[in-house]
């Protein structure tokens, strides 16, 4: 038995009797909203890149018998449902702080503790039953297998290593399971030290909780808390899994010692392996592997659904040896998106779709589609949190699209390549233009006043903008008026044109920078044979008049005083 147990559930494959009652007590009240894996254009997370990147998690159950919430320390339950109730103390605390920062921060999720404490439970058994030092950081690293396509997604690298160690592919880090690249996106400091640090309970509960809110999710509404917790992990089982441990943990637990490791204490019933992650680095072929040892009902699932009658997608669960199931993946297509373009801050004019096909050409659900920028033109195109790569779970469509990607940095090209396991990659063409048009003309400087017959040399710059990104080579029209009227009188404020000639309108453009220096504004004295530009009182106001495509009008005040020596 404990053999047949150490394996992955095969297609098919009846579970044990606990699990069966368990599950069947679980699911008979609810009917949890089916995952959509493929992400929409609000920015909902759960349709991005799942935070443990459908990496393994624990699937033991709680026990039937649910403890009750103590009156006191000699209440405390005993036996297994106090091994399974009890969370260690840093762990128990860092799930509290982030409930009440997000109740402060975010008080429409109404977040539970609760919730982290489930999703801590299958991602690492609370910090692997409290080993952390006093600062709440892993004794040891928790690192999920290497999610290399072998039996789980294909991510390859993208933090070179920083995290996990590993500069080949991805694995999911510490006691909550970010892979590198969702951490990059929702890393939080949880402790206060300035640092955000995976590995750390109080930082990765805190970025769990964020991710939990994110998209203005109201988590009291079950269809939302369901959407959230399939957004850390696309899997049915996940979800079952996770809501089970939800409901015990609601009914009652109490806080227990933190273990520094051992066994039992918040971990597996009895002390046992149970269906941990591999949560050290060795570097095996065994790393994806539970444990022989597992007790009932504690079988490790790889991502995937492992009881359900459907196969398995690539990247989820696993396959017996007697009953493999094979999922060929043959192609990936580009849908929309092949060549797209956009104004540097716009959103690209189209979004970068692919489809992923099996050998018989019908659409495949769950399969991880890694969408990553090369940008070879400086251009410094991101997807939303600064992120260049990302990886998108296929729907029931088979289609994959790429987050929100956004122009910015400077003009130019670059390809998008989508990879998935095992089949040629996709490439989109994008292109980056520069505005046209300005949003904002903005001019630096001070107030512009001059004596008659003098010349105000310097009256400033202007810079064009559009999304706050600067419009190089835009055409700005600069006019003197009176009474809002083209100034047409000798005797009142002139440029000079190319030649030196007077003249009351000029057309500038701005430099590489979306810069331009204004022109100097002249009047005269009438000692040159001019008429003079003389008030008929103390002072006769202008205005500078600046105008580009797509800006309002910068109007500027031009004030012309008599000057000091006039009778």
């Amino acid at each position: 038995m404990a053999a047949q147990l150490g394996r992955r559930l095969r297609r098919g494959a009846a579970t044990t009797a606990v699990a069966a009652v368990a599950m069947a007590a679980l699911t008979a009240s609810q009917a949890p909203e089916e995952l959509v894996t493929q992400r929409n254009r609000t920015g909902a997370p759960s349709e991005d890149t799942p935070i443990d990147g459908g990496s393994s998690y624990r699937t033991e159950l709680p026990p039937l018998n649910t403890p009750g919430k103590p009156e006191s320390s000699i209440d405390l339950p005993s036996g297994p449902v106090a091994a399974q109730s009890g969370i260690p103390a840093s762990v128990l605390a860092a799930y509290k702080k982030a409930e009440a920062e997000l109740r402060r921060s975010r008080p429409g999720c109404n977040l539970e503790w609760e919730l982290l404490a489930a999703i801590g439970k299958v991602e690492s058994g609370q910090a692997r039953g409290g080993a952390v030092d006093s600062e709440g950081t892993t004794l040891k690293p928790i690192l999920g297998p290497q999610l290399n396509g072998n039996g789980f997604a294909r991510i390859t690298d993208t933090d070179n290593g920083a995290y996990d160690g590993d500069t080949t592919h991805d694995r999911a880090v510490g006691p909550m399971q970010f892979i590198p690249s969702t951490w990059a996106t929702w890393g939080a400091d949880g402790n206060g030290d300035g640092e955000r640090d995976p590995n750390n309970v109080y930082d990765a509960a805190l970025a769990a909780g964020r991710y939990l809110c994110a998209g203005g999710r109201d988590l009291s509404v079950d269809a939302q808390l369901h959407r959230a917790i399939l957004g850390y992990n696309h899997s049915q089982q996940y979800l079952r899994t996770v809501l089970s441990w939800l409901e015990f943990y609601r009914k009652g637990t109490h806080e227990i010692p933190d273990s520094g490791g051992t066994p039992g204490a918040g971990g597996a019933p009895g002390g046992g392996k149970g269906g941990t992650k591999n949560e050290t680095r060795s570097g095996s072929d065994d790393d994806a592997k539970p444990s022989g040892d597992s007790p009932e009902g504690s079988l490790e699932a790889p991502g995937g659904d492992p009881v359900s009658d459907e196969p398995a997608a690539p990247g989820g669960g696993g396959s017996s040896d007697e009953d493999p199931v094979q999922v060929v993946l043959k192609a990936i297509e580009a849908v929309t998106g092949v060549d797209v373009s956009a104004v540097l801050g716009d959103l690209f004019s189209e979004p970068m779709t692919v489809k992923a096909k099996d050998s018989e050409g019908e659409p495949r659900a769950g399969v991880p589609v890694t969408f990553r920028i090369q940008d070879t033109g400086g251009t410094g195109a991101q997807f939303p949190g600064g992120a260049t790569v990302r990886t998108v779970v296929t729907g029931e469509d088979g289609k994959a699209t790429a987050p929100d990607l956004v122009a910015r940095g400077k003009a130019g090209s670059f390809t998008v390549r989508a990879s998935a396991p095992n089949v040629q990659p996709v490439y989109f063409k994008a292109t980056a233009k520069a505005p046209t048009s300005a949003e904002k003309v903005v001019r630096t400087g001070g107030d512009l006043a001059v004596e008659a017959g003098g010349t105000i040399a310097d009256p400033g710059t202007v810079k064009a903008t559009y999304k706050d990104i600067a419009v190089p080579d835009l055409g700005v029209t600069a006019k003197l008026l009176q009474n809002d009227v083209l100034v047409a009188d000798q005797a009142t404020p002139y440029f000079e044109d190319a030649q030196g000639n007077p003249v009351r309108s000029l057309e500038l453009t701005t430099d590489e920078n979306g810069v331009l220096k204004l022109p100097a504004i002249h009047t005269s004295d009438g000692t040159d044979g001019s008429p003079a530009t003389k008030p008929s009182s103390d002072s006769v106001s202008y205005t500078l008049q600046l105008t580009a495509p797509g800006a309002d009008p910068v109007n500027i005040p031009v004030t012309v005083t008599e000057t000091a020596s006039a009778e």
